[in-house]
Protein backbone atom coordinates (compact mmCIF):
# COMPACT_ATOMS: atom_id res chain seq x y z
CA UNK A 1 0.00 0.00 0.00
CA UNK A 2 1.04 3.46 -0.80
CA UNK A 3 2.94 5.28 2.21
CA UNK A 4 3.05 2.55 4.39
CA UNK A 5 6.63 2.90 6.21
CA UNK A 6 8.60 -0.23 5.62
CA UNK A 7 9.17 -2.89 8.15
CA UNK A 8 12.08 -5.85 9.09
CA UNK A 9 9.80 -8.32 7.37
CA UNK A 10 9.38 -6.18 4.71
CA UNK A 11 13.15 -7.00 4.05
CA UNK A 12 13.01 -10.47 5.04
CA UNK A 13 9.82 -11.02 2.30
CA UNK A 14 12.36 -9.21 -0.38
CA UNK A 15 15.42 -11.47 0.09
CA UNK A 16 12.98 -14.25 0.06
CA UNK A 17 11.93 -13.39 -3.66
CA UNK A 18 15.37 -13.23 -4.31
CA UNK A 19 15.98 -16.58 -3.29
CA UNK A 20 13.27 -18.03 -5.32
CA UNK A 21 14.59 -15.96 -8.43
CA UNK A 22 17.88 -17.30 -7.68
CA UNK A 23 21.01 -15.52 -6.01
CA UNK A 24 24.24 -16.35 -7.15
CA UNK A 25 25.62 -14.85 -4.57
CA UNK A 26 23.51 -16.28 -1.69
CA UNK A 27 24.77 -20.15 -3.10
CA UNK A 28 28.27 -18.62 -3.59
CA UNK A 29 28.09 -17.88 0.41
CA UNK A 30 26.39 -20.87 1.40
CA UNK A 31 28.74 -23.13 -0.34
CA UNK A 32 32.15 -21.44 0.10
CA UNK A 33 33.93 -21.75 3.28
CA UNK A 34 35.28 -18.08 3.37
CA UNK A 35 36.43 -18.46 7.15
CA UNK A 36 39.10 -20.61 5.08
CA UNK A 37 40.81 -17.29 4.14
CA UNK A 38 41.21 -15.50 7.33
CA UNK A 39 45.30 -16.66 8.65
CA UNK A 40 45.99 -15.66 5.33
CA UNK A 41 44.45 -12.35 5.50
CA UNK A 42 45.17 -11.65 9.01
CA UNK A 43 48.72 -12.43 8.37
CA UNK A 44 48.59 -10.18 4.99
CA UNK A 45 46.63 -7.27 6.60
CA UNK A 46 48.04 -6.43 10.11
CA UNK A 47 45.50 -4.33 12.51
CA UNK A 48 46.78 -1.17 14.02
CA UNK A 49 46.78 -0.63 18.24
CA UNK A 50 42.94 0.47 18.89
CA UNK A 51 43.97 0.36 22.77
CA UNK A 52 43.96 3.92 22.39
CA UNK A 53 40.62 4.35 20.61
CA UNK A 54 39.47 4.94 16.90
CA UNK A 55 37.11 3.46 14.47
CA UNK A 56 36.98 -0.89 15.12
CA UNK A 57 38.35 -1.72 11.56
CA UNK A 58 36.02 -4.37 9.53
CA UNK A 59 36.48 -7.76 9.45
CA UNK A 60 39.14 -8.92 7.41
CA UNK A 61 37.02 -11.89 5.78
CA UNK A 62 34.43 -9.19 5.11
CA UNK A 63 37.09 -6.89 3.63
CA UNK A 64 37.90 -9.99 1.37
CA UNK A 65 34.29 -10.48 0.19
CA UNK A 66 33.94 -6.92 -0.64
CA UNK A 67 37.33 -7.94 -3.57
CA UNK A 68 35.91 -10.96 -4.24
CA UNK A 69 32.21 -8.74 -5.60
CA UNK A 70 34.32 -6.72 -7.60
CA UNK A 71 36.17 -9.15 -9.33
CA UNK A 72 32.54 -11.03 -9.95
CA UNK A 73 31.11 -7.60 -10.93
CA UNK A 74 33.91 -5.38 -12.34
CA UNK A 75 33.17 -2.34 -10.15
CA UNK A 76 35.35 0.28 -8.90
CA UNK A 77 35.98 1.14 -5.40
CA UNK A 78 33.50 3.95 -5.18
CA UNK A 79 30.72 1.98 -7.57
CA UNK A 80 31.69 -0.75 -4.99
CA UNK A 81 30.71 0.81 -2.02
CA UNK A 82 27.25 2.68 -3.80
CA UNK A 83 26.43 -1.04 -4.66
CA UNK A 84 26.52 -2.26 -1.25
CA UNK A 85 24.67 0.54 0.17
CA UNK A 86 22.07 -0.34 -2.51
CA UNK A 87 21.78 -3.64 -3.07
CA UNK A 88 19.92 -6.14 -0.70
CA UNK A 89 21.85 -8.91 -2.27
CA UNK A 90 24.70 -7.64 -1.61
CA UNK A 91 24.39 -7.03 1.48
CA UNK A 92 23.06 -10.87 2.69
CA UNK A 93 26.51 -12.04 0.78
CA UNK A 94 28.68 -9.57 3.37
CA UNK A 95 26.51 -10.39 5.94
CA UNK A 96 25.14 -6.49 6.35
CA UNK A 97 22.08 -5.44 7.69
CA UNK A 98 20.27 -1.89 6.72
CA UNK A 99 22.13 -0.01 9.77
CA UNK A 100 25.74 -1.57 9.51
CA UNK A 101 28.45 0.38 8.87
CA UNK A 102 29.79 -0.45 4.97
CA UNK A 103 33.27 -0.10 3.91
CA UNK A 104 33.68 3.04 1.94
CA UNK A 105 36.01 3.40 -1.14
CA UNK A 106 39.09 4.24 0.60
CA UNK A 107 38.89 1.35 2.58
CA UNK A 108 38.46 -0.86 -0.09
CA UNK A 109 41.64 0.47 -1.88
CA UNK A 110 43.84 0.08 1.22
CA UNK A 111 42.96 -3.48 1.89
CA UNK A 112 43.50 -4.37 -1.17
CA UNK A 113 46.52 -2.28 -1.33
CA UNK A 114 47.43 -4.39 1.70
CA UNK A 115 47.35 -7.72 -0.23
CA UNK A 116 49.48 -6.18 -2.82
CA UNK A 117 52.24 -5.39 -0.39
CA UNK A 118 52.37 -8.49 1.32
CA UNK A 119 51.98 -10.44 -2.26
CA UNK A 120 49.25 -12.51 -0.03
CA UNK A 121 46.46 -13.25 -3.61
CA UNK A 122 48.53 -16.27 -4.48
CA UNK A 123 48.32 -17.59 -1.56
CA UNK A 124 44.48 -17.26 -1.09
CA UNK A 125 44.51 -18.51 -4.87
CA UNK A 126 46.25 -22.32 -3.58
CA UNK A 127 44.05 -21.84 -0.31
CA UNK A 128 41.19 -22.42 -2.20
CA UNK A 129 42.56 -24.77 -4.54
CA UNK A 130 43.22 -27.03 -1.58
CA UNK A 131 39.87 -26.71 -0.88
CA UNK A 132 38.70 -28.17 -3.92
CA UNK A 133 41.21 -30.73 -4.01
CA UNK A 134 39.16 -31.61 -0.77
CA UNK A 135 35.86 -31.49 -1.79
CA UNK A 136 36.95 -34.11 -4.80
CA UNK A 137 37.38 -31.74 -7.64
CA UNK A 138 41.18 -33.07 -8.36
CA UNK A 139 42.69 -32.13 -10.90
CA UNK A 140 42.03 -34.46 -13.67
CA UNK A 141 42.52 -35.65 -17.67
CA UNK A 142 45.39 -33.27 -18.53
CA UNK A 143 45.35 -29.67 -18.66
CA UNK A 144 45.16 -26.70 -21.18
CA UNK A 145 47.66 -23.45 -21.02
CA UNK A 146 46.78 -20.31 -23.29
CA UNK A 147 46.90 -16.88 -22.42
CA UNK A 148 44.49 -13.82 -22.69
CA UNK A 149 44.98 -9.79 -23.17
CA UNK A 150 43.70 -7.59 -20.10
CA UNK A 151 43.21 -4.51 -21.75
CA UNK A 152 43.88 -1.40 -18.91
CA UNK A 153 43.68 2.19 -19.81
CA UNK A 154 45.22 3.21 -22.51
CA UNK A 155 48.36 5.77 -21.98
CA UNK A 156 49.37 8.77 -24.40
CA UNK A 157 52.76 9.06 -24.82
CA UNK A 158 55.05 10.40 -27.05
CA UNK A 159 57.44 7.82 -29.23
CA UNK A 160 60.50 8.97 -27.42
CA UNK A 161 58.63 8.74 -24.09
CA UNK A 162 57.71 4.76 -25.50
CA UNK A 163 61.20 3.98 -26.25
CA UNK A 164 62.45 5.43 -22.70
CA UNK A 165 59.68 2.98 -21.14
CA UNK A 166 60.73 0.06 -22.74
CA UNK A 167 64.00 0.45 -21.61
CA UNK A 168 63.04 0.61 -18.69
CA UNK A 169 63.82 4.49 -18.10
CA UNK A 170 61.72 7.36 -16.40
CA UNK A 171 61.05 9.37 -19.66
CA UNK A 172 62.25 12.92 -19.64
CA UNK A 173 59.85 15.74 -17.26
CA UNK A 174 58.04 12.82 -15.77
CA UNK A 175 59.58 13.16 -12.31
CA UNK A 176 59.44 16.71 -11.90
CA UNK A 177 55.68 15.94 -12.46
CA UNK A 178 54.73 13.40 -9.67
CA UNK A 179 51.17 13.92 -10.58
CA UNK A 180 51.45 12.93 -14.08
CA UNK A 181 53.93 10.13 -13.19
CA UNK A 182 51.42 8.71 -10.71
CA UNK A 183 48.78 8.18 -13.40
CA UNK A 184 51.56 6.40 -16.14
CA UNK A 185 51.63 3.02 -16.83
CA UNK A 186 55.13 1.96 -17.19
CA UNK A 187 54.36 -2.00 -17.00
CA UNK A 188 51.78 -2.56 -19.61
CA UNK A 189 52.43 -2.65 -22.96
CA UNK A 190 51.39 -2.72 -26.79
CA UNK A 191 50.60 -5.75 -28.75
CA UNK A 192 49.26 -6.52 -31.72
CA UNK A 193 46.40 -9.70 -31.65
CA UNK A 194 45.90 -11.58 -34.93
CA UNK A 195 42.19 -12.72 -35.55
CA UNK A 196 40.59 -14.02 -38.73
CA UNK A 197 38.16 -11.89 -40.28
CA UNK A 198 34.40 -13.03 -41.02
CA UNK A 199 33.81 -12.92 -44.17
CA UNK A 200 30.33 -12.96 -45.49
CA UNK A 201 31.61 -15.24 -48.93
CA UNK A 202 32.57 -18.49 -47.85
CA UNK A 203 34.38 -18.68 -50.98
CA UNK A 204 37.23 -15.88 -50.62
CA UNK A 205 40.30 -16.87 -48.40
CA UNK A 206 40.12 -15.77 -44.50
CA UNK A 207 41.81 -12.78 -44.10
CA UNK A 208 43.91 -11.94 -40.84
CA UNK A 209 43.37 -9.06 -39.29
CA UNK A 210 45.85 -7.51 -36.79
CA UNK A 211 44.27 -5.76 -33.46
CA UNK A 212 46.65 -3.40 -31.30
CA UNK A 213 45.65 -4.07 -27.73
CA UNK A 214 47.25 -2.67 -24.56
CA UNK A 215 47.39 -4.12 -21.28
CA UNK A 216 48.69 -7.53 -19.67
CA UNK A 217 48.23 -10.55 -19.65
CA UNK A 218 46.25 -13.54 -18.08
CA UNK A 219 48.53 -16.83 -18.41
CA UNK A 220 46.57 -19.30 -17.11
CA UNK A 221 46.01 -23.73 -17.05
CA UNK A 222 42.95 -25.05 -16.46
CA UNK A 223 42.21 -28.74 -15.96
CA UNK A 224 40.63 -30.65 -18.31
CA UNK A 225 37.95 -32.71 -16.37
CA UNK A 226 36.59 -29.55 -14.31
CA UNK A 227 37.32 -26.48 -16.30
CA UNK A 228 38.90 -25.06 -12.99
CA UNK A 229 42.17 -23.00 -12.89
CA UNK A 230 45.08 -25.05 -11.47
CA UNK A 231 47.47 -22.73 -11.98
CA UNK A 232 47.84 -18.15 -13.42
CA UNK A 233 50.67 -15.64 -13.76
CA UNK A 234 50.45 -12.52 -14.95
CA UNK A 235 52.76 -10.01 -17.11
CA UNK A 236 52.19 -7.46 -19.74
CA UNK A 237 50.68 -7.34 -22.76
CA UNK A 238 53.57 -8.13 -24.93
CA UNK A 239 54.95 -10.69 -23.06
CA UNK A 240 55.38 -14.29 -25.13
CA UNK A 241 53.34 -16.99 -23.95
CA UNK A 242 55.17 -19.75 -24.62
CA UNK A 243 57.93 -18.68 -21.70
CA UNK A 244 55.66 -19.15 -19.17
CA UNK A 245 54.88 -22.19 -20.01
CA UNK A 246 56.67 -23.95 -17.25
CA UNK A 247 55.44 -21.45 -14.84
CA UNK A 248 51.99 -22.19 -15.15
CA UNK A 249 52.06 -25.84 -15.40
CA UNK A 250 50.39 -28.02 -12.79
CA UNK A 251 52.50 -30.88 -12.00
CA UNK A 252 49.56 -32.70 -9.66
CA UNK A 253 47.11 -33.33 -12.53
CA UNK A 254 46.66 -36.90 -12.11
CA UNK A 255 47.34 -37.09 -16.39
CA UNK A 256 50.26 -36.06 -18.22
CA UNK A 257 48.61 -34.24 -21.15
CA UNK A 258 49.32 -30.64 -22.39
CA UNK A 259 47.24 -28.85 -24.54
CA UNK A 260 48.05 -25.52 -26.19
CA UNK A 261 48.54 -23.41 -28.84
CA UNK A 262 51.15 -22.86 -31.70
CA UNK A 263 52.57 -19.87 -29.64
CA UNK A 264 53.76 -22.71 -27.02
CA UNK A 265 55.21 -25.01 -29.60
CA UNK A 266 59.06 -24.65 -29.15
CA UNK A 267 62.20 -26.92 -29.10
CA UNK A 268 63.31 -25.84 -25.20
CA UNK A 269 59.63 -26.39 -24.61
CA UNK A 270 59.37 -29.75 -26.07
CA UNK A 271 62.28 -30.83 -24.10
CA UNK A 272 61.17 -29.50 -20.90
CA UNK A 273 57.84 -31.04 -21.12
CA UNK A 274 59.68 -33.96 -21.91
CA UNK A 275 62.05 -34.15 -18.94
CA UNK A 276 59.34 -33.60 -16.63
CA UNK A 277 57.04 -36.49 -17.79
CA UNK A 278 54.19 -34.61 -19.70
CA UNK A 279 53.16 -35.53 -23.17
CA UNK A 280 52.74 -32.84 -25.80
CA UNK A 281 49.53 -32.06 -27.43
CA UNK A 282 50.74 -28.76 -28.51
CA UNK A 283 49.84 -27.44 -32.04
CA UNK A 284 51.64 -27.84 -34.63
CA UNK A 285 52.99 -25.14 -36.57
CA UNK A 286 52.73 -24.36 -40.23
CA UNK A 287 55.54 -25.13 -42.59
CA UNK A 288 57.24 -21.91 -43.79
CA UNK A 289 56.61 -21.69 -47.08
CA UNK A 290 54.94 -25.12 -47.39
CA UNK A 291 51.05 -25.94 -47.33
CA UNK A 292 49.86 -26.92 -44.39
CA UNK A 293 50.18 -31.49 -44.02
CA UNK A 294 46.56 -32.65 -44.48
CA UNK A 295 48.11 -34.80 -41.38
CA UNK A 296 49.18 -32.34 -39.39
CA UNK A 297 45.90 -30.15 -39.74
CA UNK A 298 43.85 -33.07 -39.14
CA UNK A 299 45.81 -33.61 -35.99
CA UNK A 300 45.83 -29.75 -34.94
CA UNK A 301 41.90 -29.82 -35.43
CA UNK A 302 41.44 -33.17 -32.85
CA UNK A 303 43.50 -31.45 -30.19
CA UNK A 304 41.55 -27.65 -31.32
CA UNK A 305 37.81 -29.53 -29.94
CA UNK A 306 40.07 -30.09 -26.36
CA UNK A 307 41.20 -26.79 -26.58
CA UNK A 308 38.69 -24.80 -26.87
CA UNK A 309 37.16 -25.34 -23.87
CA UNK A 310 39.81 -22.60 -22.13
CA UNK A 311 38.50 -19.78 -24.56
CA UNK A 312 34.80 -20.80 -22.64
CA UNK A 313 37.09 -19.48 -19.22
CA UNK A 314 38.24 -16.24 -20.75
CA UNK A 315 34.73 -15.57 -22.35
CA UNK A 316 33.03 -15.95 -18.83
CA UNK A 317 35.91 -13.58 -17.56
CA UNK A 318 35.51 -10.92 -20.20
CA UNK A 319 31.56 -11.34 -20.67
CA UNK A 320 30.01 -11.92 -17.25
CA UNK A 321 32.39 -11.07 -14.66
CA UNK A 322 33.96 -7.73 -17.54
CA UNK A 323 37.21 -8.33 -16.70
CA UNK A 324 39.47 -5.50 -16.87
CA UNK A 325 42.02 -3.89 -15.35
CA UNK A 326 41.75 -0.04 -13.87
CA UNK A 327 44.83 0.55 -11.92
CA UNK A 328 48.58 1.57 -12.14
CA UNK A 329 51.79 -1.38 -12.35
CA UNK A 330 51.83 -4.93 -13.11
CA UNK A 331 51.55 -5.60 -9.20
CA UNK A 332 48.54 -3.94 -8.66
CA UNK A 333 47.15 -5.52 -11.77
CA UNK A 334 48.04 -8.75 -10.66
CA UNK A 335 46.04 -8.49 -8.14
CA UNK A 336 42.96 -7.73 -10.35
CA UNK A 337 43.88 -10.35 -12.35
CA UNK A 338 44.31 -13.29 -9.91
CA UNK A 339 40.75 -12.08 -7.59
CA UNK A 340 39.11 -12.11 -11.12
CA UNK A 341 40.83 -16.17 -11.10
CA UNK A 342 39.76 -17.15 -7.95
CA UNK A 343 36.15 -15.53 -8.29
CA UNK A 344 35.83 -17.57 -11.46
CA UNK A 345 36.57 -20.80 -9.34
CA UNK A 346 34.29 -19.80 -6.98
CA UNK A 347 31.59 -19.77 -9.13
CA UNK A 348 33.08 -22.77 -11.09
CA UNK A 349 32.58 -24.48 -7.68
CA UNK A 350 29.65 -23.56 -7.02
CA UNK A 351 28.00 -24.62 -10.47
CA UNK A 352 29.84 -27.73 -10.30
CA UNK A 353 28.77 -28.64 -6.79
CA UNK A 354 24.97 -28.15 -8.19
CA UNK A 355 25.59 -29.96 -11.34
CA UNK A 356 26.76 -33.36 -9.07
CA UNK A 357 24.59 -32.34 -6.30
CA UNK A 358 21.78 -35.50 -5.90
CA UNK A 359 18.48 -34.55 -7.25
Amino acid sequence: MAGRMPGFFDVDERLRELSAKGDDLERVKSLVDFEMFRPALEAAVPRADRSKGGRPAFDHVLMFKVLILQAMHSLSDERCEYLIKDRLSFMRFLGLGLADAVPDANTIWMFREALKQADAVDALFRRFDEALRAAGFLAMSGQIVDATIVAAPKQRNTDGEKEAIREGHIPGGWKEKPAKLAQKDRDARWTIKYTKAKLKDDVAPQVDLAIPAFGYKNHISIDRAHRLIRKWTASHAAAHDGARLEEVLDRVNTASDVWADTAYRSAKNEEMLARRGFVSRIHRKKPKGKPMPARTRLANARKSKVRSAIEHVFAHQKGLMGLRVRTIGLARAKVKIGLVNLAYNMRRFVWLQTRHAPA
